[in-house]
């Protein structure tokens, strides 16, 4: 039993919350093998034998004078069982002996095993693979008596409540199949949308005999924004605006003429255009209808490349140009942001989120979680696009792993030194 680690870094982290710094929440850490078996000879369903190690490390599973020794041997070889058996003191002959194991691992199905002749042992015809941490059945079979046993192997795992987890942020996600993206990132500006910008000049010429709107105005489409008196018919008429807005320039007065000057400049804020600087090693890359993720600050949002053009001011960089939705006008004109480019994206059957990886002994590893039970799955990885890494093998689609926080699993796992013996 562990629960130090995360208990104090709970209290120290949530001192504020009186609510917090009174639970009596259990975390339990399990490493190497319990060790522990129950028999169908010599004792009740509920009782446990405490397992003692045989001559080859292994554990000692023992019924009257019949003996097993039950052992992983990984030296340079792939995981396997090995065992070796006893009767009255005396060495069995592996060929004299039925032996099978099953493996009932977490949130798996269990796994059966059988035995082949190897020398003076029996080697199991398949690989144990990690992590070694599983509920053991042991039948062996001798002159026509059945032994069995039951014990338990784990490494790796953690016992946490709901609570506990949910205090110290331990979220999860369902592992599944993901999309990766290469992306490349540029940066640029949100600018006013070209389309949305209105230059206003007067229909007939005259004299202004009144003004409405001034700078900063927001107008709807129809609002009439000055009255002219036409030089022709000396009627008035009004100057409307042809859509809604803001009034960023006015140079309209009472009593002036309106001669072919443009009286206001009037820009639809509701959508933006956003421009952004293409290098020349990339512009083989960019493509019309690309996706882009747009970041500035705590905004975000995302588009598509509408168009590409050359730099206006002659250099030899390109402008990819996408629009940009801003109804509640959180964007700001002329802000400048970073973009990420999708430039291919590549379907995979399953991946896991890059925050949930930790890297355990020689492994890299997600904690899967089951009920109130957390363990680590070391990995194959595959592609990655530094958000999703491709999983070759290791985990299962559906499986719930831990995304956020499983750096304090592993913290506890090590606090309480972990062992790898079987």
């Amino acid at each position: 039993m562990n629960n130090f680690f995360i208990n104090n870094l709970l209290v120290n982290k949530n001192t504020r919350k009186s609510g917090l710094i009174g639970l009596s929440l259990l975390v339990s850490v399990f490493l190497g093998v319990t060790c522990f078996a129950s028999g169908d000879h010599n004792s009740k369903a509920d009782e446990h034998e405490e397992i003692t190690k045989g001559s080859h490390n292994g554990c000692l599973l023992k019924d009257g004078d019949f003996n097993v020794e039950l052992t992983i041997f990984e030296k340079g070889i792939a995981p396997e069982y090995r065992a070796w058996a006893s009767d009255e003191g005396k060495t069995i002959s592996p060929n004299d002996l039925q032996l099978s194991v099953e493996l009932t691992r977490l949130g798996i199905p269990p796994e059966r095993y059988s035995f082949t002749v190897q020398e003076d042992f029996l080697r199991s015809k398949s690989e144990v693979k990690e992590p070694h941490s599983f509920d053991v059945s042991v039948t062996a079979i001798y002159k026509g008596k059945k032994h069995q046993w039951t014990f338990q192997s784990y490494e790796g795992r953690v016992q946490m409540s709901a609570a506990l987890a949910k205090s110290a942020g331990i979220n999860t996600a369902i592992a599944g199949g993901e999309r990766l993206e290469q992306t490349l990132k540029v940066y640029g500006q949100a600018l006013a949308d070209p389309v949305r910008l209105s230059h206003i000049q007067a229909r007939y010429p005259g004299v202004i005999r009144s003004v409405k709107a001034t700078i900063g105005s927001q107008v709807r489409a129809g609002d009439v924004l000055a009255t002219v008196e036409s030089n022709e018919s000396l009627r008035q008429y009004n100057i409307t605006a042809p859509i809604s807005g803001t009034i960023i320039e006015r140079h309209a007065n009472p009593d002036e003429f309106t001669g072919d000057k443009t009286l206001f400049i009037l820009v639809d804020y509701s959508q933006l255009e956003v421009d952004l600087q293409i290098f020349p090693k990339d512009a083989q890359k960019i493509k019309t209808g690309q996706p882009v993720k747009l970041h500035a600050g705590d905004l975000s949002a995302a588009t598509k490349i509408e168009y590409i053009t050359p730099h206006g001011e002659g250099a030899s960089t390109l402008v990819a140009h996408a629009p940009l939705s801003n109804p509640q006008s959180q964007w700001t004109p002329n802000q400048s942001l970073q973009a990420e480019i999708t430039l291919a994206e590549t379907p995979v059957a399953l991946a896991v989120d890059n925050r949930a990886l930790q890297n355990f002994r020689e492994w890299q590893v997600v904690f899967i979680q089951v009920g109130d039970t957390y363990e680590i799955r070391p990995l194959e990885l595959g592609r990655s696009d530094g958000k999703f890494t491709e999983v070759i093998s290791g985990l299962n689609k559906g499986d719930s792993y831990v995304v956020e926080n499983s750096y304090l699993l592993k913290a506890d796992l090590e606090k309480s030194g972990a062992s790898h013996d079987h």
